[in-house]
């Protein structure tokens, strides 16, 4: 007999870790929760969340309580007295009296190597910090955040071509199948959590439009490449060139050259930038302000020639 599971999860990391319950049968999804949809992009237009949308593909019931505490919602999921509640960048706190409904384990798939990276960008801040390496942690949910006991992880190398759109890929693959091998082995009680070290703990914090404003003047060329690593496909890492608002989606380190915070390289292929270091910032891609993705080729034959050798950045 298939073990009851109520999923709570929102985004397309989510998403994934879904889809590998609902196409196991040793497991019935009997809930989905998932954040309110939001309204999205300029025309502020409301979609409806990843989750919500696989839910209603596999007409499972969806529950999307702005917040969980004292609604009707959690009594009603409580009610079903799920074997397993499985979380995965889910975005709320989920209430203590929830969480010991689950027969057999409320569980969370967090995108990092715990304790390291607790919050809620954990896939981010490894790129943005460098990191050569990252995995994924099966834990025991409690109310601190997570806080819970360790019970699997699993290793992923990052790649100097992963940007945070190509890890989350991969990160969501590896969480669904750790999931997977490690449910099975609580049902019979073989799995077995272990505590974390708590003075070993870093955070993940939201990304703020703060953290997404390149600074050429303090920051290095390495610095700069990581974040937009980080930040990319979305939200993006931005900075100022004169009037022009520019998202830089993909770049790399140059050579040490010219003056920090100024255009230092343009040709008809490169389009270099130096940072703090002295190294130049090389873009790849971009998207000035009101237009499309775009190479630095196009962008070059565009409203790039409007700058020169020299342009200033502006200090954010």
């Amino acid at each position: 007999m298939a073990n009851s599971v109520i999923f709570f999860g929102t985004s397309d990391f989510s998403k994934s870790v879904l889809a590998g319950l609902i196409d196991d049968p040793a497991f019935d999804v009997v809930a989905v929760v998932s954040q309110p949809d939001r309204p999205v992009g300029r025309k502020k237009v409301k979609l409806q969340t990843q989750t919500k949308q696989l839910a209603v593909a596999h007409e499972l019931p969806v529950f999307q309580p702005e917040k969980l505490s004292g609604s009707p919602e959690m009594a009603e999921l409580i009610a079903l007295q799920a074997d397993f509640l499985v979380t995965a960048a889910f975005g709320q706190f989920i209430p203590t009296k929830l969480l010991k409904s689950a027969k057999i384990a409320a569980i969370n798939v967090h995108a990092s190597l715990l304790p390291r990276y607790r919050g809620a960008a954990p896939i981010n801040w490894a790129l943005i910090n460098g990191d050569k390496e990252t995995g994924v942690s099966i834990m025991y949910m409690v109310k601190a955040m997570d806080a819970g006991d360790v019970i699997a992880t699993d290793q992923l190398a990052i790649e100097a071509s992963d940007d945070a759109g190509s890890l989350f890929a991969k990160m969501a693959v590896l969480g669904c199948n750790l999931l997977l091998k490690t449910m099975p082995k609580l049902v019979t009680g073989e799995a077995k959590g272990q505590p974390q070290d708590n003075s070993l703990a870093t955070l993940a914090p939201k990304i703020d439009q703060q953290l997404m404003r390149i600074n050429f003047y303090r920051q290095s060329a390495e610095q700069v490449v990581n974040l937009v690593r980080g930040l990319s496909p979305h939200p993006g890492a931005f900075f100022q060139l004169g009037d022009q608002r520019i998202k830089l989606l993909s770049a790399k380190v140059g050579d040490k050259i010219g003056q920090v915070g100024q255009l230092s390289i343009k040709n008809k292929g490169q389009f270099g930038i130096t940072a703090a270091d002295g190294r130049v910032v090389l873009l790849e891609r971009l998207q000035p302000a009101g237009k499309k993705v775009m190479t630095v080729a196009a962008f070059l034959n565009g409203q790039g020639r409007t700058f020169n050798v020299g342009s200033k950045t502006n200090e954010i």
